[in-house]
Parts: C-alpha cells; structure tokens; sequence
C-alpha cells in the first residue's frame, strides 16, 4: 500500500512467513565503508555548535531517533520525527516490520562454512533510498550521532575460530596423553645409537658331494624292536624313536613285515623316518621287498584264483603260509598301501646297486633303472591278478649269486644298472651259509652265529638279511663296508 502524507505504515499481523527472520536483527542502520568515514568527520566539525545550540531539541530527537531508526513501530499520525519533511515519503516495510533497504544483521553460525561477518540483506528491488531531511541541520545531525551512538554499542560478531589441538603449543589439559600424532619429533642427537652388527651368513644347504654316510637296513620282517636298537646303536635315532643322525642317507632293502609282531608299526616308524631325515637335510628310503607285493596282493585280490605255474593259487592263502599277521591285516591302512606301491625296486648310491632280491630278473623289466621302477610301478596300477601274482613270483626267487656262476650274474646286473658292488637282502645270510636250509624253529643248538654283512661272489655282492626271523641279527651296517 503506498503511504500519504500524514498516514503511518500499516499494522501487519505476524504470519508464518513473517517469523523466518526474528525481528531482533533488525538493529538500525548500520553504517558501512565510506559513509561511516564521511558523517565521523562532518560529526566531528560541528559537534560544539551542535550541542550548545540545540540542547533541549537533541534530548527531544534522541529519545524518537531510535523508533524510527529500528523500525520497531510507526510512528502516531501527525508527528513526524524532527528533520524529516512532513510528507517525506517512508520505505516499504519488509516482512516483519522493518524497512526494505535496511540491512539486515544475522548472528553468526557455527561451521566452517559461516564467515565472522553475518550476510547483509539486499535491498528490495523497487525501493528508493529515502531523501535527506530537510530542516534543521543540526537535529539531522544529531540523528546521525545517534545512528553513530547505537552502532558502537552493538557489538560485531566474533569470528570463528577452531579449537586448539591439544598437542599444539601451550598448556596441555590435565590428564591428557599424546596420541601417536602429538609426540614430538626427535632429532638424531635424541636417541641412543646402538652398534649394528652384520649376522653370519648360514651355513649352506648341504650338495650332493657333501651328503652324509651312507647306512643301509636288512629284512625286518615286523621286529620293531630289534629294529630301534640297531638303529639307536648306530646313532640313527634318539631316546625317543626321532631321526638324530642330521645328513645321514639311510636305505632299507625290504621286506618291512609277516613273520614278525608288528609289521604295521615298523612301516610308520619308516615313513615318519623319511621325513624327520628329509628335514634334516639327509634321506631315509626304502626298496620294495617281495612281501610287500605279497602283502598288496592278499589285500586287494584275498582268495581271487591266479595261475601260480603249478597250479592254482590265491594271494590269501601265499599270505598266511610265509608268515602273514592277521594283526597286520587289520591295522593295515590306505596310506600304508599307497606308500609301499610306490617303493622303487632298484637304486644305485656311492657305487653300490641296491636291490632286495638277490635275483637277475631285474632284468625282465628294463635295460636302466628307472625303467625298471617305472614298469614294475606301472604294472601294480593294473589290478591284474595274474600280472601281479607273476611279479611276486620273480621277486621271491634267489640265490642267483652263490653258485660258481654267482660273480657272472652279479656282474651282469652291475653292467646293465651301474655300480660296483651289488648289496641285497631276502636270502637270510644262514641260508647262503648252508648253515640251516628252514626257518628257526626255537633250537639253540642250531641258532645260527651272524656277526654282520656276508661279502661273496668274488666280492661283489654283499648279503644284508642277518636272519631275525631265525634269531639271528637285524643289521644296519654303514657303507663301504670297513673290511
């Protein structure tokens, strides 16, 4: 609504739109840049006139100056404040009250993003600034100290300042402890200086030249204990049954059960041999023997018929007549089986062919010996009875080796697989004696006397099965032979 002469502005009821803005910021004209500067030096030279002359007319604009500055309510109809023109035309009001063109002063927010200074409001767009009074020029002057007066007592909001670290500079709170972030740096000077000292190099993984002696076992035949002393007397173990011999080579020749007690428990004091030797940077291996295949066969094909050349035959009943232990039987496992099909038959070590059976039909199965371990490994995949039944049947052969023409067939071997000497068990040392042609049968008077190794054949084959099943003596004898 536009505003005549001698009409104030018109009372507006508050709506929700009118409370956005409290009408607290609303404080005054406040003066900004060049206009403070301007009216501070114009106040400045005419103050003492001003005061003496105007005297009682500056109490009487003081007490209406501050009405009309903040806008707080129109003014009664027909007065009009001291040094306006009585039809002076007002400026619109906004909102809440106050007059359009009058900056607004907003208090400060909290956050990064609030300056110290609050936004001033923008004049709205179709407002005139409102003429200078005309009158009196001390009473506009005295408005304007007033203005001047208000404006120096309203005090400026503080900017905004970020709270101290607690580990910058200055008193710490009490109680507090640095983190990782506050500790100070410290200088090189700070530290105490430790002397570093270069670690020997280790010693290097031992090479095939500088591999340990070399030890080979005879039959076992399930005598466990025979078998720990004479490994714990060679050194070969400890109190405990644990591999003590560190880089040592140590090979069985075969036949690891029947016969004896406890076959089973001499296979997994073997294997776990073979890997306490393998850590120690050593070996411990073992050779399949002809009652391992035995062993395998009765397992896998029991009484399945086979063609034995004489005759019909099972693997079951060959089992039980050459000493098979139901014990055995029942404790074997599917990794006691797995470990003993894959056995090597035939290796060579420091010029000593080593074999189980002193036999040349090695011979029947390749012209090398990894030809050798690979048919015979590859023929035990087969599940062939008869294949398998005819394996056996060569392994269990012997005595190729003491007849007169025992040199030539050792010979024979050496020539084809390598070696100096060919080293063997299965034939009990008692037999190639002719000292007992069975078994023991408990007699001491025919107990035969095996103080070690036999050597024969013109000194080419050297006997390692000291007869345990007959009470003779499991050897483990180090390799050459001293004598």
């Amino acid at each position: 609504m536009t505003q005549g002469a001698g009409q104030g502005p018109e009372v507006r009821t508050a709506t929700l739109r009118d409370f956005r803005v409290p009408a607290y910021v609303y404080e005054g004209v406040r003066e900004t840049g060049n206009q403070a500067a301007e009216h501070g030096g114009r106040a400045a030279a005419e103050q003492a006139t001003a005061e003496q002359e105007q005297a009682t007319s500056e109490q009487q604009q003081a007490a209406q100056a501050p009405a009309v500055a903040q806008g707080t309510g129109p003014a009664p109809q027909g007065q009009f404040p001291t040094g306006h023109a009585p039809h002076a035309q007002h400026a619109p009001l906004a909102p809440s009250g106050a007059p359009v063109g009058i900056p607004l002063r907003v208090p400060a927010q909290p956050g990064p993003e609030r300056h110290a200074h609050a936004p001033e409001a923008q004049a709205h767009p179709m407002a005139a600034p409102a003429p200078e009074p005309q009158g009196h020029p001390v009473a506009g002057h005295t408005a304007e100290r007033q203005a001047h007066s208000m404006a120096a007592r309203t005090p400026a909001p503080e900017a905004m300042t970020a709270p101290a670290h607690p580990g910058a500079a200055g008193d710490l709170p009490a109680g507090y402890t640095p983190t990782e972030r506050d500790l100070p740096v410290i200088n090189r000077g700070d530290t105490v200086q430790v002397e570093v000292r270069e670690m020997p190099e280790p010693p290097p993984a031992p090479s095939g030249d500088e591999l340990g002696p070399l030890y080979v076992v005879g039959d076992v035949h399930g005598y466990l204990n025979e078998l720990v002393a004479a490994l714990q007397a060679e050194g070969l173990i400890d109190a405990d049954l644990t591999w003590c011999a560190g880089n040592t080579r140590l090979w069985f020749l075969g036949d690891f059960t029947d016969r004896g007690p406890d076959g089973i428990g001499v296979i997994d004091l073997v294997m776990r041999l073979s890997a306490e030797a393998a850590a120690a940077g050593g070996y411990c291996k073992a050779l399949m023997g002809n009652h391992e295949l035995l062993l395998i066969g009765a397992k896998r094909f029991g009484d399945t018929p086979v063609n034995s050349g004489a005759g019909t035959a099972t693997f079951q009943a060959a089992w039980l007549l050459n000493g098979g232990q139901k014990t055995d039987m029942e404790r074997l496992e599917d990794h006691h089986l797995q470990w003993m099909a894959r056995l090597d038959a035939i290796e060579e070590a420091d010029g000593h062919l080593l074999v189980h059976s002193d036999t040349t039909a090695y011979l029947d199965y390749g012209d090398s010996i990894e030809e050798v371990n690979d048919t015979i490994r590859e023929a035990l995949t087969r599940n062939d009875a008869d294949e398998y039944w005819d394996l056996f049947r060569k392994f269990t052969k012997r005595f190729a080796f003491r007849d007169d023409s025992g040199p030539a067939a050792v010979r024979e071997l050496l020539d084809v697989y390598g070696g100096s000497r060919i080293v063997h068990g299965h034939s009990p040392i008692p037999y190639l004696l002719g000292e007992v042609g069975s078994e023991y049968d408990g007699d001491d008077d025919g107990r035969p006397v095996i103080e070690g190794p036999h050597v024969y054949a013109d000194g080419l084959a050297i006997a390692m099965d000291g007869g345990v099943t007959m009470a003779g003596k499991l050897l483990v004898c180090q390799l050459p032979l001293a004598n």
